[in-house]
C-alpha cells in the first residue's frame, strides 16, 4: 500500500505528518517535493527587506519527517486512470492514494508582457531578486508599482515601503487593483485598516485600475499609464502545470476520485456548508488535518485493520478560522471575530501565527528566529 504526498507546502508537509502517525507501519508513505524545504509562504516578503529571515522560513524535509521518504523532483503530471505520478526526471511513481498538495502558480490572465517584465513573490528567490532591483533601479528615486492588492500584494506593499524608509531611498510605492478596494475578499471594517496602514506608510493605492499591458516602462491601465522601475506581480493565482493550469474543482470531501484527493491552494473547494474555500495558509492547514484522517481510516480499512464491512465515509472539511491577520510593513492589522487590531496588538498575534507553525512541523529553533525577526524588525 503506497500513500504519495504531492508538494510540502503548508498543506502537504501538515498531511504527511499527520499520515506519518496515522498510517499503519506497513504502509508506504512518499513526499514528493520539488525543493527540500518547506516554504513558510506567507513569510516570504519579510526576506524582501530582512534577507536573513530566509533561514528562518526554509525547513528541511528530513528535519521536518520521521518516516515518510522524500522524493525532491517536479511533479510534471497525475494520470488517475492509471494512479501514477510522472516526475521530471523521467521516473514514474504508482500509488494507491494520492494528494495533490502541488500549491497554486502565479496567474497573468494573458496580459500582454506581464510575465515578462513583472516579478513574482512565490519563493525566496523571488524576494531576493525584489531587493536586489530595488537597490539597482529604485534607491535613488524611482517607482515600484505592486500589482494585485489582496494579502500577498499589501505585505509586498509594506515590505517595500519600510525598506524605502529604512534606507532612506526616494521610490514611490503605488500598490494596483482592479477591484474597488484593498483586500477585496474581506469584511469592509477590515478593508478600510488595511488601507489606513497602508497611507500611513506612504503606499499610493489605486483602486478600480485594470492592467491591460505592461511594456518594459510602463504599465498601461484603463485609467492610465503608470511609469515604472520595478514591477512586482501578485494579481492572483493559477493552477500547477502538473495539473494542466488548472485548479480543479472538489466537494467537501476534497477528492477527484476515490484514490486522489487535492488539497489546500491546488483546488478550488466548496465545504461542507456548500461555501467557497479561500485560498490560504489557515485552510490548507485545516483541509490536510481533515483529508489525512480520511486516507487514513481508507487505507486501515484496505489492509484488514476495520472493523466494519462497509468502506468508511469521508469526512468532509469545514471552513472555520477565527480570524485574518496581515503585516503592514512594521505594522499589521487583524480581525478576530468583528474586532479589529492593529498597532502592537496585531503586531504580536501576527509573530505568532508564523511562529505557530513552525513549531507545529517541528522547526522551534526557527520559529524562535522568525519571532525575534518579527518583533525587532
Amino acid at each position: 500500500m503506497r500513500v504519495l504526498v504531492l508538494g510540502a507546502g503548508y498543506a502537504g508537509l501538515t498531511l504527511a505528518r499527520d499520515l506519518e502517525r496515522r498510517l499503519p507501519a506497513d504502509a508506504d508513505l512518499t513526499v514528493v517535493n520539488d525543493s527540500p524545504h518547506h516554504l513558510v509562504q506567507h513569510e516570504v516578503h519579510r526576506a524582501i527587506r530582512r534577507p536573513a529571515v530566509a533561514d528562518a522560513i526554509q525547513v528541511p524535509l528530513d528535519e521536518a519527517l520521521d518516516r515518510a521518504e522524500v522524493v525532491v523532483d517536479r511533479v510534471t503530471g497525475v494520470d488517475r486512470d492509471a494512479r501514477t505520478v510522472e516526475l521530471a526526471d523521467g521516473d514514474a511513481l504508482d500509488y494507491d492514494y494520492c494528494a495533490v498538495c502541488l500549491g497554486a502558480e502565479t496567474a497573468y490572465y494573458g496580459i500582454p508582457g506581464l510575465e515578462s517584465q513583472s516579478v513574482p513573490l512565490k519563493r525566496v528567490a523571488d524576494a531576493e531578486t525584489v531587493r536586489r532591483r530595488f537597490f539597482d533601479d529604485c534607491d535613488e528615486g524611482g517607482t515600484v508599482v505592486v500589482g494585485g492588492a489582496g494579502l500577498s500584494g499589501v505585505q509586498v506593499a509594506g515590505e517595500l515601503a519600510a525598506l524605502r524608509d529604512e534606507e532612506g531611498a526616494h521610490a514611490d510605492i503605488v500598490l494596483v487593483e482592479q477591484l474597488d478596494a484593498v483586500a477585496p475578499s474581506f469584511d469592509e471594517s477590515f478593508q478600510r485598516a488595511v488601507r489606513d496602514e497602508l497611507l500611513d506608510r506612504g503606499v499610493e493605492i489605486r483602486t478600480e485600475t485594470t492592467v491591460e499591458s505592461v511594456t518594459d516602462a510602463t504599465v498601461q491601465t484603463d485609467t492610465g499609464d503608470v511609469d515604472y522601475d520595478l514591477l512586482v506581480w501578485t494579481g492572483g493565482i493559477a493552477g500547477d502545470d502538473a495539473m494542466g493550469g488548472e485548479r480543479p474543482a472538489v466537494r467537501a470531501d476534497l477528492r477527484l476520485d476515490r484514490r486522489t484527493f487535492v488539497v489546500g491552494d491546488a483546488a478550488r473547494a466548496v465545504d461542507a456548508d456548500g461555501e467557497p474555500v479561500p485560498a490560504s495558509a489557515s485552510a490548507a492547514l485545516r483541509e490536510a488535518k481533515t483529508v489525512a484522517g480520511n486516507i487514513a481510516a481508507q487505507v486501515e480499512f484496505e489492509t484488514g485493520g476495520g472493523e466494519n464491512e462497509f468502506a468508511p465515509r469521508p469526512d468532509p472539511y469545514r471552513f472555520e478560522v477565527p480570524g485574518w491577520i496581515v503585516s503592514v510593513g512594521d505594522g499589521a492589522v487583524a480581525q478576530v471575530g468583528p474586532s479589529i487590531f492593529r498597532g502592537k496588538a496585531a503586531k504580536a498575534m501576527k509573530a505568532t501565527v508564523g511562529a505557530g507553525h513552525l513549531t507545529s512541523v517541528g522547526a522551534i529553533s526557527r520559529a524562535v528566529d522568525l519571532v525575534d525577526e518579527e518583533l525587532h524588525a
